[in-house]
């Protein structure tokens, strides 16, 4: 066997399947998230400094819900199963009481309501793929939030969207019917 011929035989193929990703990423060795999506790795920017109030509010408000009164949490940076050959990094997403007792144990879901945080790196068509991504996985609401423009785009399904800005009310409703607040309000106008 000529040097070569070795070398093709001991480089790894690029991952395909999610499995393959997930055992590429733990050889890997760093703290960096990585989405998954047909086989191409997407390195994920952490949440940045400047979004923690958009967290912080989401999470206080979502604290007062009846949801979270039965153990449901909003949770940032999650793995997110789409299928076999894609897997996402949720800026932010609520996972039920039953979701997490169920991942102690290996299962694999989507939460069912994925947020966003628009970041200056996504183009639009970055963004349509994510919401057919959740949509495909059974996401019932998928909130994009658009901090320079002081904006949310809320999907209900990958076309039907409505944005909401300034007073609107924006409501979670029906999948956390108690999860509203006013635009102007999470941007502290």
């Amino acid at each position: 066997m000529d040097a070569a011929t070795s070398s093709r035989k001991k480089r790894r193929s690029a991952p395909q399947t999610v499995a393959e990703f997930e055992k590429w990423l733990a050889h890997k060795k760093t703290d960096a998230n990585y989405e998954f999506v047909r086989g191409r790795i997407i390195k994920k920017p952490p949440m940045k400094q400047e979004e923690l109030f958009i967290a912080r509010f989401l999470m206080r408000a979502f604290a007062k819900t009846q949801l979270y009164q039965q153990g449901a949490e909003m949770l940032s940076e999650g793995d997110a199963y789409v299928d076999t050959f894609r897997k996402r990094i949720l800026d932010l997403a609520i996972f039920t009481d039953e979701q997490i007792r169920e991942a102690k144990f290996g299962k694999r879901f989507m939460p069912p309501l994925a947020i966003e945080i628009l970041s200056d790196s996504e183009s639009q068509n970055d963004v349509l793929e994510k919401v057919q991504d959740y949509f495909d996985a059974g996401v019932q609401l998928v909130w994009y939030i658009a901090p320079k423009q002081r904006k949310i785009y809320a999907y209900t399904s990958p076309d039907d969207i409505k944005v909401f800005k300034g007073q609107d009310t924006c409501s979670a409703a029906p999948v956390v019917p108690d999860f509203q607040f006013v635009i102007d309000d999470l941007f502290g106008a």
